[in-house]
């Protein structure tokens, strides 16, 4: 049968949508496109099953939506797959409609966070055929359509329509192994698309792989913002060696400069070990950036240099606050005074720490917020972190912050279009123009002369000066993103969408 692995686009003057492969959606006003990996595993499995396999990624070919439903018309695939979150949900329910009336015999099917947490939702609000809920949705996703096709049975997590009931195959059951997994067919997945419109990368050609799925960190569950521990309740991973050996066909066969491994923290202790030493004996080091998430507090010293001997250079960390009691309300696991110690060392080690942080929480007022602000500043100005994205934290549903919020009052909106990032959904303690400010000006510490002048000092290629114009043009578009004027004139509390 004819699959389809799409992301309709999405017609708006907000930016370029950040939905492929993304915990966080939010609009870029600068272009840039996250190589979607687990949809590509996907999309290669389908293909190993004989089906014929349709990479259809219109917001990365910035199709416009009609020329992209002409294509669907004259195509008509069996299946298209759509990859949803939040605040996409409302659109995609429409791409459905849309869809069912040019080609009536295509089904449809949606994934992701979002409809993990909520699936008879969609069933009410759309003419959706399927859903999955969980994570390991390549290997489900190849199994439907196996099944589809006369051969085998569908995985546990496939939620389908019975005449007027809705059903399911029973409960997704995360997978233990993935070293059945292939590598990804990087050509039929177009993986050009995403190889330079990326912050991630320092020299292109890069693109992204995932060592396990998702994060190692379950403590009580883990982040309580984070929506992908209901896609993964346990963590796995690939062996060193075979991730290597991915590593050296991306090297061999498609030039690539730069790898970011996108598991939700990269693997640490002998895994860790034996994949630097790996690096090295191979002489991957010589020829390749590798750039990977990483946690406050999971490395020692040495394990930073091991990794910069190994050409680690982007390390991802996540501060989200540097209040000891938002930290703990998160359940990050770590404390304020291990944020600054770990990303110090990284950079000392000769890695680029890179700080994503979050503003908005309920519980914090503006001086709180400023003493995250105030910290970041300190590593962003003398040179420990290199790059920053600053955000507002949205409750996704599904999630343990979702809950408190609906239990607490703290929901200011439950129409999910505006969960994109562009407003505080939460109640706060400040105004929703402070919060859109601090985000602003902590991305304007990048015009700080202290600033300009560390970097400046820093140049010593080509590379390091390109890098240094697209990170320019990423903090202009940033501020952009968050300006205060965006705010919509009213943000009463809504009815919620029949669940």
């Amino acid at each position: 049968m004819q699959v389809s692995i799409s992301y309709p686009p999405i017609p708006t003057d907000k930016g370029s949508p950040l939905l492929s492969q993304n915990r966080q959606f939010q609009y870029f006003n600068e272009a840039t496109f996250i190589y979607p990996v687990i949809p590509a595993y996907a999309a290669t499995i389908l293909k190993q099953n004989d089906h014929d396999t349709i990479w259809d990624d219109a917001i990365s070919e910035q199709k416009n939506y009609d020329s992209w439903l002409r294509g669907i018309e004259r195509n008509a695939p069996d299946m298209i797959c759509l990859e949803t979150k939040t605040p996409t949900i409302k659109w995609h329910w429409k791409v459905i409609s849309d869809i069912k009336r040019i080609s009536p015999e295509t089904k449809t099917l949606l994934y992701g966070d979002h409809v993990t947490a909520l699936p008879m939702e969609s069933f009410r609000n759309s003419k959706v055929d399927y859903i999955i809920r969980g994570g390991d949705y390549d290997r489900t996703i190849a199994s439907l359509a196996n099944y589809l096709d006369g051969k085998g049975t569908p995985d546990g997590g496939v939620w389908y329509r019975d005449n007027d009931s809705v059903k399911n195959t029973g409960d997704f059951t995360q997978k233990k192994d993935m070293g059945d997994l292939p590598f990804i067919d990087r050509d039929l997945t177009k993986w050009e698309l995403y190889s330079v419109h990326n912050g991630n990368y320092k020299v292109t050609p890069g693109t992204y792989t995932m060592a396990g799925r998702d994060c190692w960190y379950r403590n009580d569950g883990g982040c309580t913002f984070c929506s992908w521990t209901t896609h993964y309740p346990q963590f796995t991973v690939r062996k060193p060696d075979n991730l290597l050996d991915e590593v050296g066909h991306l090297i061999n066969n498609y030039g690539i400069r730069e790898i970011f491994d996108d598991t939700g923290t990269f693997p640490i202790g002998g895994w860790l070990e034996k994949f630097c030493d790996g690096m090295v004996e191979r002489k991957y080091n010589e020829s390749l950036y590798m750039g990977c998430n990483m946690r406050f507090g999971a490395l020692t010293m040495d394990q930073y240099r091991m990794m910069k001997k190994a050409n680690f250079r982007f390390m991802l960390f996540g501060v989200e606050s540097h209040n000891q009691k938002t930290i703990d309300m998160l359940n990050k696991g770590v404390t304020s005074e291990e944020q600054i110690k770990s990303c110090v060392n990284a950079a000392k080690a000769g890695l680029d720490p890179h700080l994503t942080i979050m503003f908005g929480y309920p519980w914090e007022t503006k001086k709180d917020a400023m003493k995250t602000v105030e910290a970041c500043k300190w590593l962003i100005k003398k040179g420990y972190a290199k790059t920053w994205q600053v955000t507002i934290v949205i409750p996704y549903p599904g999630t343990v912050l979702f809950d408190m919020a609906k239990m607490n009052g703290w929901l200011r909106t439950e129409d999910w279009e505006r969960y994109d990032m562009r407003e505080p959904i939460l109640e706060a303690g400040m105004k929703e123009s402070e919060v859109l400010q601090i985000v602003q000006n902590l991305y304007k510490v990048a015009l700080d002369p202290e600033f300009i002048l560390r970097k400046v000092v820093m140049i010593r290629s080509i590379d390091d000066i390109k890098f240094m114009v697209r990170g320019a043009g990423n903090i202009f578009g940033h501020i952009k993103d968050f300006a205060p004027e965006q705010l919509k004139q009213t943000l009463t509390k809504e009815e919620p969408i029949t669940q």
